[in-house]
């Protein structure tokens, strides 16, 4: 364990014998961090904060603090981490805010500086947050999604799995996977289509995925018809299957068209 001399780490806090910590750096108790995680100069990790494998938390990170919610009264919760995420300068994690509650991120995500994810937040895996992103509580995002730089996100917003919202967007509502999205209020502009494709997505459930976009976004019906629609027209390919199911689960509603 590489353990600066200035840093400062409770005695009761789990560190995996590999993980480093930079100078000035601040681990109180019940922190754990899994192995080959770096942990960079003038950082505060705190609370019940559970830290993955490799992972790279860079300058000035603040994980755990309590959440900034006036509901919070000092009940126990937790902020979870996964293996292989980049936590860059000045990001702040909040954990839950009820009893038991948890902010959860996933596995493989890219965190830019400044960003920030709030209390009972789900991050899910492969997402890019770009800098001063920020996340009110109960946010999700959805495996794959990229959020553009200086975007807001109300809380209780869901952003649909492979969708991309571009920079300085303001997100009221439910981001559709498999989108591009951009506004204030951000609006729907198409498909993502380049993150369909990386994904391996077949030709036949994109055009399937299109058509549902045409129905949902174009054809002026509300979002109960729309569903009728979808359902009796469309190939139920897995993808348009799932963006059928966002849309009936969606409690803020699903960010309409641009047009």
């Amino acid at each position: 364990m590489q353990i600066h001399s200035s840093a400062m780490v409770s005695s009761k806090a789990k560190l995996d014998n590999s993980v480093s910590v930079g100078p000035y750096s601040i681990i109180t108790e019940n922190v754990i961090i899994g192995a080959e995680t770096k942990i960079g100069a003038h950082c505060v990790i705190e609370g019940n904060t559970s830290i993955g494998k490799n992972c790279e938390i860079f300058t000035g990170a603040v994980l755990g603090s309590r959440p900034q919610d006036l509901k919070f009264k000092g009940e126990k919760v937790f902020l979870e981490i996964g293996d292989n995420n980049i936590i860059r300068e000045y990001c702040t994690l909040n954990p839950g805010t009820q009893e038991g509650g948890k902010t959860v991120v996933g596995n493989n995500n890219l965190l830019m500086a400044y960003s920030h994810i709030a209390h009972d937040c789900k991050v899910g895996n492969d997402c890019v947050l770009a800098n001063n992103s920020t996340l009110a509580g109960h946010v999700t995002i959805e495996d794959k999604a990229v959020i553009g730089g200086i975007v807001a996100i109300h809380q209780f917003v869901r952003i649909g799995m492979l969708s991309i919202i571009g920079g300085c967007s303001k997100v009221v509502q439910d981001i559709p996977p498999f989108s591009t999205c951009d506004g204030h209020p951000a609006r729907v502009y198409g498909l993502n289509l380049v993150g369909l494709r990386r994904k391996g997505i077949s030709h036949n459930s994109i055009k399937q995925i299109d058509q549902a976009f045409k129905i949902f976004f174009n054809s002026g019906l509300s979002v109960k018809h729309a569903l009728e629609r979808a359902e009796m027209e469309l190939e139920k390919t897995e993808e348009v299957a799932y963006l059928i199911n966002f849309a009936k689960n969606s409690e803020r509603g699903m960010t309409r068209s641009c047009r």
